[in-house]
């Protein structure tokens, strides 16, 4: 897939060397020439120099053939018109922007344009470290219906299966991290000490899930 950011910062230009790395080609805007001095000289794409949002310039960084299209500068504006532009002007399919604004970040979300807020990502990370007892959203859809959230699982469930899990609390476990790596489990996969459980809910059952997760299954059979 050929795939264009604009914006060479840390982020941008980690983006960049990671796409490439995995058989993508890529082409990076950034209206500071010096920027491109983060890529390295290992890196094989297009460094196109101009204004992210601007059609000339996408079309340089061969936009007309991108499969999709990262808006990561420093700049909330520049990277929403530029994910628009993208979108709605040129057609790319994937399409996303970072927004600094956590309230515009909901805004455009809901318009359909994936976003990344720094801020709120931190803070929740922060989160899921600070009050393991709750459950706080990695994602959610931009109808705000159904959310991929972390939900610390009381010792009660330890060899209890998926299975089992699944249907008392009413989600579907999407992963398991486990000793540090993630892993995909199946029905019969049992609950270990130390799990962090992973699981899709619907957003107006976040109290009762939290509720189940944290009274152990009902009964004592196993």
């Amino acid at each position: 897939m050929h795939i264009v950011i604009m914006g060479c910062g840390r982020v941008g230009a980690a983006l960049a060397r990671t796409l490439e790395q995995r058989g993508h080609t890529v082409a990076i805007i950034d209206r500071d020439e010096a920027a491109f001095r983060r890529l390295g000289s290992s890196f094989g794409g297009r460094r196109v120099e101009g204004i992210g949002f601007d059609r000339d310039t996408l079309r340089e960084a061969g936009i007309e053939e991108a499969g999709a299209f990262a808006a990561v500068s420093s700049g909330d504006n520049s990277n929403i018109i530029a994910a628009r532009v993208a979108r709605e002007m040129f057609g790319v399919e994937n399409v996303a922007a970072r927004i600094y604004d956590p309230r515009r970040a909901e805004v455009y979300q809901r318009l359909g344009i994936p976003t990344v807020a720094t801020v709120r990502w931190t803070a929740d990370q922060m989160l899921r470290r600070l009050l393991p007892s709750g459950a706080e959203p990695l994602w959610l859809d931009p109808t705000g219906g159904v959310q991929l959230a972390e939900v610390h699982a009381s010792t009660a469930w330890v060899g209890h299966r998926v299975s089992r899990l699944q249907q008392e609390t009413g989600t579907r476990v999407a992963f398991i991290t486990r000793l540090g790596e993630a892993m995909l489990p199946t029905s019969d996969t049992v609950i270990q000490e130390g799990d962090l459980v992973h699981v899709m809910m619907r957003c107006d059952r976040v109290g009762d899930v939290e509720a189940a997760f944290s009274r152990g299954p009902e009964g004592e059979v196993r």
